[in-house]
């Protein structure tokens, strides 16, 4: 007989907690399972995505390259280098006897080593071929050997780069020489012994902050030092065969071709036939800027693409007319081979810049797929193509040429894999009108594609985009592509019979067509759009949405779309900064005081001032001198003005001249003040009460931008770390450095600043 168990007994007052443990398992197993659920989900995706996986492995290559500019500090390179590599091994350590989650794994751990790799690598050849830049800007008797000449007819100079040594400390160094065209010497070419007298300054630092940084393009590029000739050049020993001979062949087409077209035509010609972009007026270049026309300027893929397509197409037709070679071999190997060897040939005589070779090597893949049979346009192309490039040049990825080299190109080819545009460019019986308006739209649409992938990448480096550029280029890329490009090459053959006049004739009209175009667009209202400088992390934002709207297939590609959104939120929402102050303390920028103008405390003949003070505001170029404004109160020595922002009036005083100032004088009116701006030391009694951006200030921070509604500085040197090219500039000596005096002590006739 059985017995009944006994039930232990629980006491009252425990109950509540068992209940509470409980309902906290019954939580855990929840959130397990929704895990789990949420894995298993990852893995069904990463299994039907199949090869769409590969381009991810470029993706991360290139994010482990930025994460290295992105970050300053070496122990943050080393810390992000071992966690990613940390995280690679524990995906491959700790799996699972079961096998669970294979794709999730091999995901985490590939990407994870290859992100680990690209920091790893661009880190090594920073260190590799990084010099160092000279302390302060000098005067030397510079004497080297030519390695560089590039010639810059339409801005009257030539450009030599010369291998020298550092007149203080003896170490070789290569130099950036600027050299007016009166003064220059046929002979100082290629491996050339040249004698000169120069002014040489460390490579610039952005002007402001967003601004372009020469000094990181100088560092990689193993420039010490650019700076202008003060004299004749001297040639103490002549190119004794050392020179290159493709850069000769270079120079003589580029000559050649100026001399038969002159003008910015004979420029862009040249450009096309050798890459020489230096005979292009300033304007005009501007104006295909503008128009978004700049990228025919660059060979690039269209370049590249047309030469091999036309070499591809004559040597097919040319094969075929021999029986013998027809009956023996496939005419697609020898036409691909052709192909093959004329762009590699034209990207080494263009230069061999990142965007030719970028599209020399995808070329050459497409030429490899139509030669095996396979299919020629794939993103998997793309990747292995941008592999290349960033192995052996890490430092593009940061820059506006590969971004935007492979954005169109990306954007291209999703378009053209796209289930609609197939069915639309399906083959059809149809007129030939019918036929001629499809190929139209669809080249009307990869235009509007194009420039809607690059107009961000425009934004961030550029500050502006244009925004008539896909109508534009459906005239401009045929003219290139059928009419400019063909006709400078027969203009070139014919040339060697002495022929080619006509064809010369014919390519000036189809390039003055182009400059017309360029220069119509250019100057439609609101063909330019101006933006303030953008923040990294919005730029981040385009590039992930952008990527993940192109690299997967199906609607998952949509969720793209939200980042590309909210970057679009947050540029709508940015507002230019007040203020903006030079690195030198020369220059100062006002914005919000004259409609669609900037105020400006000097106003410089430089273009290049002009154009960073107003393009890193998002404004349109124009400049008014801060004397013109009724409510400024300006002396030889300082300008004093007030503003509202923020709901309260910001007093302001800017200095802009070099003499004496009574010392209390100037106190009493810092201590009126909000914020002060000089070129100059001012001493400590000037005490404003929320900036003193004096000439000691600003040598340890750079250019500065003041955001007064939010009382937010931003300053160069923030965004500068331990890469190697950024350096604090040299403190001259205060008491050499001071302006004179113009009146002795106890004098009265120096100017006192506005009260």
């Amino acid at each position: 007989m059985m017995q009944n168990a006994e039930i232990p007994a629980i006491a009252s007052d425990s109950l509540p907690d068992l209940v509470g443990r409980a309902a906290l398992q019954h939580r855990l197993c929840r959130v397990a399972g929704r895990l789990s659920s949420g894995l298993d989900a990852l893995e069904r995706f990463l299994c039907r995505a199949g090869f769409d996986r590969a381009p991810w492995l470029a993706v991360a290559f290139a994010a482990g390259i930025g994460v290295w500019f992105v970050f300053l500090q070496l122990w943050q390179w080393v810390a992000i280098m071992a966690m990613l590599s940390s995280a690679a091994a524990c995906a491959l350590l700790f799996m699972r006897e079961d096998g669970r989650f294979p794709y999730l794994r091999q995901a985490f751990a590939s990407l994870f080593l290859v992100a680990a790799a690209g920091c790893a690598l661009v880190w090594a050849k920073s260190e590799l071929v990084g010099a160092p830049p000279i302390a302060r800007a000098v005067v030397v008797e510079l004497s080297g050997t030519v390695i560089q000449r590039t010639e810059q007819p339409a801005q009257e100079r030539v450009r030599l780069v010369i291998a020298a040594r550092d007149s203080v400390s003896g170490r070789p160094m290569r130099v950036r020489i600027n050299v007016p065209i009166a003064d220059d010497q046929e002979a100082a070419g290629e491996g050339a012994k040249v004698r000169l007298r120069a002014r040489l300054v460390p490579p610039a630092a952005p002007m402001l902050p967003g601004g372009y940084d020469f000094a990181r393009t100088a560092w990689f590029q193993g420039l010490s030092a650019t700076g202008s000739a003060l004299g004749p050049i001297e040639v103490t020993a002549p190119a004794q065969g050392a020179g290159s001979p493709v850069a000769k062949l270079q120079r003589q087409i580029s000559d050649h071709v100026r001399t038969s077209l002159p003008g910015s035509a004979g420029g862009i010609a040249a450009a096309f036939a050798s890459g020489d972009r230096g005979g292009i007026d300033l304007a005009d270049e501007e104006a295909m800027r503008d128009s978004g026309l700049t990228h025919l300027l660059s060979i690039s893929g269209l370049h590249v693409s047309a030469v091999i397509a036309a070499t591809w197409f004559l040597a097919m037709r040319l094969f075929g007319l021999w029986p013998w070679l027809v009956l023996r071999y496939r005419l697609p190997l020898l036409a691909a081979g052709t192909s093959a060897l004329t762009g590699i040939g034209y990207t080494v005589l263009t230069g061999a810049e990142v965007p030719t070779v970028r599209s020399c090597l995808g070329a050459l893949l497409v030429l490899a797929a139509l030669a095996l049979g396979r299919e020629p346009l794939s993103l998997r192309m793309v990747a292995v193509a941008a592999f290349i490039v960033m192995v052996f040049w890490p430092e593009a990825v940061v820059g506006p040429s590969f971004q935007m080299s492979f954005a169109a190109v990306i954007a291209i080819v999703v378009l053209h894999d796209c289930a609609p545009v197939r069915a639309f460019l399906a083959p059809r019986d149809q007129p030939w009108w019918q036929s001629f308006l499809r190929k139209l739209a669809m080249l009307v649409l990869t235009g509007v594609v194009i420039e809607l992938a690059l107009m961000p990448i425009g934004l961030f480096h550029f500050h502006r985009a244009g925004v008539y550029g896909a109508l534009a280029n459906v005239i401009a890329i045929p003219l290139t592509t059928f009419a400019s490009m063909p006709l400078i090459a027969l203009a070139l053959l014919f040339d060697t019979v002495g022929a080619g006049g006509p064809f010369w004739w014919l390519a000036g009209l189809s390039l003055d067509l182009l400059l017309w175009l360029a220069r119509w667009v250019a100057g439609q209202p609101g063909s330019v759009t101006y933006l303030p400088a953008m923040t990294q992390g919005c730029f981040a934002l385009f590039v992930a949405g952008g990527l993940w709207l192109a690299l997967w297939r199906g609607r998952q590609r949509l969720l793209g779309l939200v980042p590309v959104m909210i970057g679009y939120g947050v540029v709508a929402m940015t507002s230019p900064p007040d203020l903006l102050v030079s690195g030198d303390g020369r220059h100062v920028g006002i914005t919000g005081l004259a409609e669609s103008e900037m105020v400006v405390l000097r106003e410089s003949k430089s273009d290049y001032i002009r154009q960073n003070l107003t393009e890193l505001a998002g404004m349109n170029g124009e400049v008014r001198s801060i004397e013109s404004l009724p409510q400024a109160r300006c002396t030889p020595e300082f300008c004093a003005l007030d503003i509202e922002r923020g709901g309260r009036t910001w007093h302001l005083l800017m200095g802009r001249g070099t003499d004496w100032v009574p010392k209390d004088e100037l106190a009493t009116a810092c201590a009126a003040s909000d914020i002060v701006v000089a070129d100059r030391w001012l001493p400590r009694s000037c005490r404003p009460r929320f900036l003193k951006a004096d000439k000691s200030t600003l040598y340890r921070t750079g250019g500065l931008a003041i955001d007064l509604d939010r009382q937010k500085i931003t300053t160069v040197a923030e965004g500068q770390g331990e890469q190697g090219w950024w350096q604090e500039p040299a403190k001259p000596e205060p008491n050499a450095a001071r302006p004179r005096r113009t009146s002795p002590r106890g004098s009265t006739k120096g100017s006192s600043p506005p009260q």
